[in-house]
C-alpha cells in the first residue's frame, strides 16, 4: 500500500503535473521523499514560499493546467498567503498543499501551529484539512476537481505525519482534467442583445482576458458593427494583435484615444472583462455586458441586459444575429484618434540625444524590439507595467503575466521563474522595478540554482516610481520612498548570473542582446528617468489640484530642485517633439 504522499505524487503526475513549488521542511518530509523517488515529477526550490504561489500562479496563467505549490507549516504556509490571492484573484488553477503541525496537537498553541483552513479561505475556492489518510485521497482529488474546473485557488492541509501513513487499500491515482463545457446565453437573450447592438449607432467594445481563443470572432464582431475596440490591460496580449479595429487601452495606463472611443459611444459592449475603474465608464450610454461568472455582471457601471457565457461560445451565436452597419464615422474618428496617440506615445521611445537618466519608455521599446516573437514577458506593478502595456507589442504567440487583478509588488521575478520552469526553450523577459527586484532578491537565487535561463531588466529609478506618483497627484510631497541601491548588476554577477549596468542610451541595444543570446539567466540593470510620469489618459479635477499642490509644497519644504527635474524631463522633452 502507498503512502498519502506517494498518493499524492501518483495523482499529480496522472493529471499533467510536472513540478511542484516550495521549500523544504520537516513536516513535508514525507511528500518531499516521494516526489524524491518518483521519476515524472520535479521539485522548483524557490527561496520564498509567496514565491513558489507566484511561479505557479504564472505556470497555471501561461499553459491553462493545473500547478502546485507547496509550504510547510506554519509560516511556510502562511509565507503563501499573498501569492496565492494573486493566483486566485488571476483565475488561474493553482493547488496549494499546506502542511500542518502533528495532529494531536492541534489546538494546544503548539510550535508554529496556526488554522491554515481558516487563513486560506478568503483567497480559494476550496480549503479542507486532511485527518487521515484514508480521508485524504477523496479530498485531495475534490481539491483537485475545485481548482480546475473554477479555475481558482484549492488548499488541501495535512499534518505532516499524515503524508508518511499508508493509505488503506491500493488506490488509484486521482485523475483530473478540465471537463468540455460550452456556455452561452440562451436564445432570447441572444436576439436581446442584438436588438441592442443593432440600434446602436456609436457602438464601442471594451474586451479582457475573455477574449482569450475568440479573437477571430471578435474581429468579425467589430466590422460588423464598425465598433472600436478598446482592450482592458488583462486583454491586450489577446485582443490588440492583427486588429484592425483595435484603438488601445483604457484605464490609468491606457490611451487618451481608448478612453475617448468609450466616453463617446452611445452603445458600450463589455466582453470578459471586470475592468474596475468606474471612472472610465460612459455617461448615458446603453452597455452590455457578458462574462463567464454571472455574478461579476454591473459591479462596475450600470448594465442595461447582463449575458452569462464564454466569448468563445457567444460570439458565434450572435454574429448571425446583427445587421451589419454601413456608417464609419464613430470607427474612423476613433482610429485617427489612437493613430495621433500613437504617434505621440512612440515619439517619447527613443534616445533623447544620448541623455541621461535613459527614458524608460525607450527601454521598454527597445525591449520589445529585440525580443523574440514568442517571448513571455512578466511584469513588476508600478512603473513596469505602464511601459509594458503602452510599449510592448503582441502577435498571437507572445505572452504577458502580470499582477493585474492583485497589484502585489515584486511579482514579475517568481512569475519569471514559474514561466520558465514550464518551458525552458522560451525567451522569458521580466521587466523588474529596483523595488520589485530587491524585495524578492533571492529568487535570482533560484535561477542560478534551477538553471532557469531567464532575461531580468531592472529598472532602476532609485524609487517606488508608481508610489511618487500616487503622492503627486495626490497633492503630497513625495517622502519615504527614495531607494538606496547597490549596482543591482554586480550583486547579479556575485550571484553568478551574466550581468551588464547601462547608464547612457546608447549602450542599451547591446547589453540587451548580449543578455538575450546568453544560455543562462541574465539581468540588464538600466539607470533611468526618476521623474518620467505616466500621464492617465484623462486627468480629473481632484488630480489636477493634487499635481498643484505637489508643486507648491515641494517649492515650500525647498526641494525646487524636484519640481525642476519633473519639469526637463517631462514638459519640456514632451514640447519639443
Amino acid at each position: 500500500m502507498p503512502t498519502f504522499a506517494e498518493h499524492v505524487i501518483s495523482s499529480l503526475t496522472a493529471s499533467g503535473v510536472r513540478r511542484l513549488y516550495g521549500l523544504p521542511g520537516d513536516s513535508l518530509n514525507g511528500l518531499t521523499d516521494a516526489i524524491r523517488r518518483d521519476e515524472d515529477v520535479d521539485w522548483v526550490h524557490v527561496r520564498h514560499e509567496e514565491s513558489a504561489a507566484l511561479a505557479a500562479a504564472a505556470e497555471a496563467g501561461l499553459t491553462g493546467e493545473l500547478t502546485v505549490c507547496v509550504g510547510s507549516c506554519g509560516p511556510g504556509n502562511l509565507h503563501l498567503v499573498n501569492g496565492l490571492f494573486d493566483a486566485q484573484r488571476s483565475r488561474v488553477p493553482v493547488l496549494a498543499i499546506a502542511a500542518q503541525i502533528p495532529g494531536a496537537e492541534i489546538g494546544s498553541g503548539y510550535f508554529q501551529e496556526t488554522r491554515p483552513q481558516e487563513l486560506f479561505a478568503d483567497c480559494s475556492v476550496y480549503a479542507e484539512v486532511v485527518t487521515s489518510a484514508e480521508n485524504g485521497p477523496r479530498i485531495l482529488e475534490m481539491a483537485m476537481r475545485a481548482a480546475v474546473e473554477r479555475k481558482g485557488v484549492a488548499v488541501v492541509v495535512v499534518p505532516g505525519e499524515i503524508f508518511l501513513a499508508k493509505t488503506p487499500r491500493d488506490l488509484p491515482p486521482a485523475v483530473v482534467r478540465p471537463s468540455g463545457t460550452v456556455v452561452r446565453p440562451d436564445d432570447q437573450a441572444l436576439h436581446q442583445a442584438a436588438e441592442l447592438l443593432n440600434a446602436g449607432r456609436r457602438v464601442t467594445i471594451l474586451a479582457g482576458a475573455g477574449a482569450a481563443g475568440a479573437h477571430d470572432d471578435l474581429i468579425a464582431l467589430a466590422e460588423t458593427l464598425k465598433a472600436p475596440v478598446v482592450h482592458a490591460l488583462r486583454g491586450k496580449e489577446y485582443v490588440e494583435h492583427d486588429n484592425p479595429y483595435d484603438v488601445g487601452m483604457t484605464g490609468l495606463l491606457g490611451f487618451a484615444s481608448g478612453y475617448k472611443a468609450i466616453e463617446e459611444a452611445d452603445t458600450l459592449l463589455m466582453l470578459g472583462t471586470d475592468f474596475p475603474y468606474r471612472q472610465f465608464y460612459p455617461r448615458g450610454a446603453k452597455v452590455v455586458q457578458l462574462d463567464i461568472r454571472g455574478e461579476q455582471i454591473g459591479r462596475r457601471t450600470r448594465v442595461d441586459l447582463p449575458l452569462v457565457g464564454s466569448m468563445r461560445d457567444t460570439l458565434p451565436a450572435l454574429l448571425p444575429l446583427l445587421t451589419v452597419k454601413s456608417g464609419r464615422d464613430h470607427l474612423d474618428q476613433a482610429l485617427a484618434h489612437y493613430a495621433r496617440t500613437r504617434r505621440k506615445l512612440d515619439a517619447l521611445a527613443v534616445n533623447d540625444r544620448e541623455r541621461t537618466p535613459i527614458h524608460p519608455q525607450f527601454v521598454a521599446s527597445t525591449i520589445d524590439r529585440l525580443a523574440d516573437r514568442d517571448a513571455v514577458f512578466t511584469v513588476d506593478v508600478g512603473s513596469p507595467v505602464v511601459w509594458a502595456a503602452r510599449y510592448l507589442t503582441f502577435n498571437g504567440r507572445r505572452r504577458l503575466i502580470g499582477s493585474f487583478n492583485h497589484g502585489t509588488m515584486a511579482c514579475a521575478l517568481p512569475f519569471a521563474v514559474g514561466a520558465q520552469a514550464a518551458d525552458p526553450g522560451r525567451q522569458v523577459v521580466s521587466l523588474s522595478g529596483d523595488g520589485g527586484l530587491t524585495m524578492l532578491l533571492g529568487e535570482l537565487f533560484t535561477l542560478r540554482q534551477n538553471r532557469l535561463p531567464a532575461k531580468i531588466v531592472v529598472f532602476n529609478n532609485g524609487s517606488l516610481n508608481f508610489v511618487e506618483l500616487e503622492m503627486k497627484a495626490a497633492g503630497i510631497v513625495t517622502y519615504a520612498t527614495e531607494l538606496d541601491n547597490p549596482q543591482l548588476a554586480e550583486v547579479a554577477a556575485a550571484i553568478g548570473l551574466w550581468a551588464r549596468r547601462v547608464e547612457r542610451p546608447g549602450d542599451l541595444e547591446d547589453a540587451l542582446k548580449g543578455a538575450f543570446a546568453h544560455d543562462g539567466p541574465a539581468l540588464v540593470e538600466v539607470m533611468t528617468a526618476r521623474q518620467e510620469l505616466s500621464v492617465p489618459p484623462a486627468i480629473t479635477v481632484e488630480q489636477a489640484k493634487g499635481f498643484t499642490l505637489y508643486a507648491i509644497r515641494t517649492v515650500l519644504s525647498g526641494r525646487g530642485e524636484e519640481l525642476l527635474d519633473l519639469i526637463t524631463t517631462n514638459v519640456a522633452r514632451r514640447i519639443l517633439h
